[in-house]
């Protein structure tokens, strides 16, 4: 097994939240990762330090082709805001943030990959944001410009695009160990605290008041390592000025109403009262989280894990739009709450976003993706559609820049962070594999014992996830080990070392206490039913695992030279058009039925990158029949039948269908209208 050095590790880890004996001159004899300090709620996990996670596999391949695509290239492929001009690099260009966006998710990729260029080129923006407080605590651009066409130059002080600067410096401070980053967090938190009851966060826009659950997040954070009780007053501040999403999600129906709030305010603020319930462990907090994902799945869900949010939220129809930065902020999000609560369903929930949502609006190369994508998305063209939002009707082509460029830099952070995000420390000094992908991760256990696991799967494709334990030890090191059981799991199988262990039910943490020697191996199987959920018009979708499948639909690609916008909106796009037909129902089965009439179709050997309708690794095939009145309308799938409508003019004769996992396709139906046999 390779091991991976990660800088000086020691020292590293020591600053990134590890404890060692009071005299610094002794050589440490055990180390813990430290947890919430007094009074905030112990959590159920912790993030291990930057870059002590590794991707393998089809997921080190997704890393690779962002170091080699946009997220490795963005300042030459948008020179407009990612050059020297940048306010966050002391210049007189775009200074809001889409600059911090783009570092947020070029950090931690660099340093999970080691790769001396890309951390070469997070830099200038560490240093020149370090460099820029003021004695007053302020950091960051503090003059305002005139406009300027593609740049946003007005309102340097608010304290939105801070809050994405702060957590690229919590990154960095996790892979460095460099105190400058508390120095200036410290500062400027102190100066937060003097100026919010003056300016607070809704004086220059209202976007940091829907996100200031991030802001929370990292005076938490700094509070864990300082202890300064100040913090603690700034949190309650920050909380009060918040918008109270508690309430909204509890006691106001928001989410059932459309236009009731932007997207990515939903998917960045509805981790706000758990990250707040740290501080307050009151039930209502997890409470308004819960019945928040019902509603969103009840009024506004889709197949793929998000909604419809186009940008304002706009319902469960499978045509409306959900854009990239809901998708992976939502996966941010999630992420933070897991850590918090140790629930199962937001594990899940992160899954199905990023194995079905995350690789579907972005091209294999990493160089372009959609604004909005649809569950039911069957051409890609340049056409308004009835979107809340539409940016010259390019809201859907694949380019650099369509819809709208905040994709363009918030897309970054999805894969880094969800790699980052795959195993946790564990308060009972175990570790613990929450999400499940190809990976290898170096830890400390017990009293400080330094081990690894290396992850060895093709999940999500395939039901056998097994873990190899490495040890330099020559005896058995006693931890504990968690693993999840997704909820979609009827039964998992566990077994050490070839012998049984134990048969486990879904949506559960299973901790194995044991005496770990090296070479273990463990050896979680997950088998994968296929069943549906019901949907928008009791539509249907068919999953296997945590995997949605879509309809396989015959693309023809135009690369479409762009003489319509200025050239802040990039030179050319990509548009799709279908080459067979799309508009099939699913006959009607009975529950316990519904998996029988499918044929599973599995690839022996796994692609590099399997995340396209080529190299999908699993197909079902199925029978179908086409509805002849589910037309085209507005570039669009036209309104989606009832299921099942009376009296519904089917095709006589039924056709085999093969659907790949959404994630796959480009074209699609993942949301299938059910007609009677």
């Amino acid at each position: 097994m390779k091991i991976f050095m990660l800088l000086p590790l020691l020292p590293a880890l020591f600053h990134s939240g590890l404890k060692a004996q009071e005299n610094p001159k002794e050589k440490p004899s055990f180390k813990v990762y430290a947890v919430n300090k007094a009074p905030l709620r112990m959590n159920a996990y912790y993030q291990l330090p930057l870059g002590n996670i590794k991707p393998a596999g089809w997921l080190k391949e997704m890393l690779i082709r962002q170091k080699d695509g946009a997220t490795g290239k963005l300042d030459k492929l948008y020179p407009l805001v990612m050059n020297e001009r940048n306010g966050w690099l002391g210049g007189d260009g775009d200074q809001w943030e889409r600059g911090p966006y783009w570092i947020d998710g070029l950090l931690p990729l660099a340093y999970i990959l080691n790769d001396q260029e890309l951390i070469a080129k997070t830099k200038p923006w560490i240093e020149w944001a370090i460099n820029s407080q003021q004695p007053d605590g302020y950091f960051g651009p503090s003059k305002d410009y005139s406009y300027e066409p593609g740049l946003q130059r007005n309102n340097s002080r608010d304290w939105w695009p801070k809050m994405v600067i702060l957590k690229v410096l919590q990154q960095y401070y996790s892979a460095t160990a460099d105190k400058r980053v508390l120095t200036l967090m410290t500062n400027y938190f102190r100066y937060q605290l003097k100026e919010l009851p003056k300016n607070p966060l809704d004086h220059w826009t209202f976007w940091a008041r829907y996100r200031g659950g991030d802001n929370l997040m990292i005076v938490y954070w700094l509070y864990n390592i300082t202890g300064d009780k100040f913090l603690l007053d700034l949190a309650e501040l920050i909380h009060q000025q918040t918008f109270d999403y508690t309430d909204a999600f509890l006691h106001t129906g928001m989410l059932a109403q459309k236009g009731s709030i932007h997207c990515v305010n939903l998917a960045q603020g509805i981790k706000e009262p758990i990250i707040y319930f740290q501080q307050h462990p009151e039930q209502q907090y997890l409470d308004a989280v819960k019945k928040a994902f019902a509603d969103i799945k009840q009024y506004d869900g889709m197949a793929h894990g998000l909604y419809g949010g186009d940008e304002a939220l706009h319902g469960n129809d499978p045509t409306q739009g959900s854009e990239l930065c809901s998708a992976v902020e939502m996966m941010f999000s999630l992420e933070n709450m897991i850590a918090v609560t140790g629930d199962v369903s937001y594990a899940d929930q992160l899954e199905r976003i990023a194995f079905n949502a995350l690789p579907a609006q972005v091209t294999d190369d990493f160089s372009a993706r959609q604004y909005f994508q649809q569950a039911n998305q069957v051409m890609i063209t340049r056409h308004i559609r009835n979107f809340d939002q539409n940016h010259g009707g390019t809201d859907v082509c694949y380019g650099l820049l369509t819809g709208y460029p905040c994709c363009t830099s918030n897309m970054h952070q999805g894969w880094p962070k969800f790699t980052q995000n795959l195993w946790y420390a564990t308060p009972d000094k175990g570790l613990a594999a929450i999400v499940y992908a190809p990976s290898e991760v170096k830890a400390y256990v017990g009293n400080g014992t330094e081990i690894s696991f290396e992850e060895q799967t093709n999940y999500p494709f395939d039901e056998t996830i097994q873990f190899k334990f490495t040890t330099a030890q020559p005896a058995a090191v006693a931890f504990p080990f968690h693993l999840r059981i997704p909820s979609w799991c009827k039964q998992a199988i566990i077994k050490i070392n070839g012998e049984d262990y134990k048969a486990v039910s879904g949506d559960t943490i299973i901790k194995i206490n044991r005496q770990w020697k090296d070479g273990d191996l463990i050896t979680l199987q997950l088998p994968m039913d296929i069943f549906s959920n019901k949907w928008y018009e009791n539509a249907v979708s068919v999953e296997r695992g945590p995997l949605v499948y879509a309809l396989k639909i015959g693309e023809e690609w135009k690369e479409i030279k762009n003489d319509k916008d200025p050239v802040a909106y990039g030179n050319s796009y990509s548009e799709v058009y279908p080459t067979t037909p799309w508009n099939y129902g699913l006959p009607e089965t009975g529950d316990n039925e519904f998996g029988k009439a499918f044929t599973v179709n599995t690839k022996q050997q796994l692609d590099n990158y399997p995340w396209n309708p080529e190299s999908a690794p699993v197909e079902l095939k199925t029978k179908a029949r086409r509805i002849p009145s589910w037309k085209i309308y507005n570039d669009m799938s036209g309104p989606i039948p009832y299921s099942i409508t009376n009296g519904l003019e089917t095709s006589k004769d039924a056709e085999e269908i093969t659907l790949i996992p959404y994630g796959c396709s480009n074209l699609r139906i993942s949301q299938f209208p059910v007609i009677s046999r």
